[in-house]
């Protein structure tokens, strides 16, 4: 397991820096494509929570088993939403699929003041043969 970052983050610029450090310090290195999906699903999670879960109440990231876990708490209790059956052009719900494609799992916990977040996201690593 590579060391949890537990920082306080305000900003989805702050949250990937986080990110960007924790995989920046694993060994073996993550590939690029990893990277670059685990700071898009960490960008929109911290995105979300400010934008409709009343803020950024936490949030920590760690790897263990081959796995980016990243946990955002908010401060609302309600789901993230898609913009499936939306007005077209309709404006949100099209970040919350993306975390599900990107992720292996995802787990929503309600807790005393809104909800957190937690998603896996599988890595890759440099050099690694591919199945």
């Amino acid at each position: 397991m590579t060391g949890t970052q537990q920082t306080p983050v305000n900003k989805a610029a702050d949250a990937r820096d986080r990110v960007h450090e924790l995989l920046h310090a694993h060994r073996p290195q993550v590939d690029e494509l990893s990277a670059i999906d685990a700071l898009l699903v960490t960008s929109e999670l911290v995105t979300n929570a400010q934008r409709h879960g009343g803020g950024v109440a936490g949030f920590s990231a760690r790897i263990a088993g081959g796995l980016l876990e990243v946990t955002v708490t908010d401060r609302s209790p309600r789901h993230p939403a898609t913009a499936i059956g939306r007005e077209k052009y309709g404006v949100g719900g099209y970040g919350w699929p993306m975390i599900q494609k990107l992720t292996s799992c995802v787990v929503i916990v309600p807790t005393g003041e809104g909800k957190a977040i937690t998603v896996t996201v599988p890595l890759r690593f440099a050099g690694a043969a591919d199945d």
